[in-house]
Order: C-alpha cells, then structure tokens, then sequence
C-alpha cells in the first residue's frame, strides 16, 4: 500500500463520488476508478457500496480508513519529529478558531509572538465551533480555540480563561424600562430570571455554534422554549440587533465589552451567572509540535496576563 493510495481513497470516502474526488485530487476520473478497483482486488473484498447516490465505506472500508488515517498521521508525526529536531523553534502551526476569537484574542498576541518566534509561521483556519471539533480530528488544524464542554475522549486541552454570559435586551423592552437599564452600561447589571423572557423574541446563534444549544438548554431549564425571530453566524450582529429592538440575545462578555455596536442595548446578569470555558484543544493521542507546544505556552501566558 502507498500513502497516495491512501490519501486518494480517503479524498473519495470525504467527496462521496469519484467525479468530485478526482476534481479535488487532480486526476481523471478513470484513472482514480481504476486504482480503487485495484485496491479492492488486492484486498479481496469491495471498500464501498456503490448501491446509492453516494459510494459509502462497506465493513471492510471503515476499517481500510480508519488504518489509512493512522498510518498518515504516524507519517507526519515522524517527519514532524525530524523537522522539530533538525530546526529547532520553526515550523507551522495551523489555528482553528472562530472570527471573534481570531479578531478579539490572537490579534492582540500576534505582534509580540510574532517578534518572538519569526521562524514559527501561524495559519489560521476559522470556522464555527462545531466544524472546528471536526477539522481536529481530521488532523486539518494543529489545536483549535474551542469550549467545554469537548469529549475528553477525543481531546486534549489546556484552560485559557472563562468568559462570563450576559443578557442583551432591547432598549425598549419592558424589563430594561422596568429596571430603568441604560443602553451600554454593564457595570452592575441586574439579575434577570429567564422565566421573565418566555414571551420575548430572541436571536439565534447557528446550530454549529454552542450558543445555539446554550440559549436552548437555559430556556429549557427555566420551562420554555425560546420564541426564535432571527437566526446568525455573526454575534457582532446579534449584539448590534439586540440594539436596534430585534430581540434578546445571550452574549459572551468579552464580545460586549471588545466590540460594541453604535446603538447598543441594555444588558442584564443571568440567573446564577453562567460562564463558559475557553480551551486550546488537540485531537487525543497526535503528536505535539515543538511549534505547537511554543504557540500553546505562550498564549496561556498571555491569557493569564489578561485576566
């Protein structure tokens, strides 16, 4: 077995069809179907069932990835230990993160490290939160700034910092008018029970965010189902439409306080003050960079020196 033959039969297990694989892999589709038939007879049984639209990995095909994808990974490991021997502190370090942590937590770092380290080149993947877990595991980023809860199955991590949640209602919602709440000032937000909200319109987070499931997970613990009026990819949007009278949204605050939009809303503490935790994450069992490890100490240092 070849590592091209592997890289080539994983292409074809992610796209589904020959067609799309030999798109992406650069070859023609006869000669890409020609290798798998190869493969096949050289194993002895058939790695996908061509029954449907889509090939699908057969028994036997689970296992051939599932062996394909360990052999590339103890490959690149290899090299990897080579390249960290022979360089010292070089390398590449791709990031998975998501464009708030990307624009609000590495570019402030990036410039000292940067300074520090010109020989380690960063590269950034960003995605939503969900994707990044995947992208991990697919050994397509080196760690991704994610947060718990992650499988520990799965992961590794290390704990950077926890970020409080808060409340962002609409100006003139009755409970900012009833709280007399100011639009912007957050210096002592009040306690807000979720079950004073069960009528309120709320913004959504995509379904691969974990805001998502944590705006769904509070109003079930308070005995609702949020009523949904908008759904994002963007918290800068839901921030600024939260501002404008649109709705309620459930918000990091180190999004309110790092990006406030030009009409802001009013903001209220949640009932038993939730906070969720910031991890730097790596697939369980990969090989760790000296590259990696360099970029993973020194942004736990500078997550600790920001408090």
């Amino acid at each position: 077995m070849e590592f091209r033959q592997f890289r080539y039969i994983l292409k074809i297990a992610e796209e589904g069809t020959l067609s799309s694989a030999a798109k992406k892999l650069y070859v023609s589709q006869p000669s890409l179907s020609q290798m798998l038939a190869a493969q096949e007879k050289k194993i002895g049984a058939p790695l996908f069932d061509r029954g449907g639209t889509c090939l699908t990995p057969t028994a036997v095909g689970r296992l051939y990835l599932e062996t394909a994808r360990s052999i590339i990974a103890l490959d690149e490991a290899f090299h990897q230990q080579v390249d960290d021997c022979m360089r010292g502190a070089a390398g590449n370090v791709t990031v998975g993160l998501t464009q708030f942590r990307s624009t609000h937590l590495l570019a402030p770092m990036l410039p000292a490290f940067r300074a520090k380290y010109p020989k380690i080149m960063l590269h950034l993947r960003e995605d939503t939160t969900y994707r990044l877990e995947e992208l991990a595991e697919a050994g397509e980023t080196d760690c991704i700034i994610s947060l718990l809860p992650v499988s520990e199955h799965r992961f590794d991590y290390d704990v950077l910092f926890k970020e409080r949640l808060l409340l962002a209602l609409p100006p003139a919602h009755p409970i900012s008018t009833a709280l007399g709440l100011l639009p912007g000032d957050r210096t002592a937000p009040p306690i807000v029970p979720l079950t004073a909200l069960r009528d309120t319109p709320f913004l959504l987070m995509h379904r691969e965010q974990k805001l998502h499931d944590t705006l769904f997970m509070f109003c079930k613990a308070a005995g609702f189902l949020p009523q949904v009026t908008l759904e994002t990819r963007s918290m800068n949007t839901a921030h600024a439409l939260a501002g404008a009278g649109l709705g309620a949204a459930i918000l990091p605050e180190t999004l309110i306080v790092a990006a406030p939009p030009a009409n802001p809303p009013c903001y209220a503490a949640i009932e038993g003050d939730p906070h969720r935790t910031i991890i730097l994450a790596r697939a369980k069992n990969r090989y760790l960079p000296r590259a990696v490890d360099i970029f993973r100490k020194e942004l736990q240092a500078f997550c600790a020196k920001r408090g």
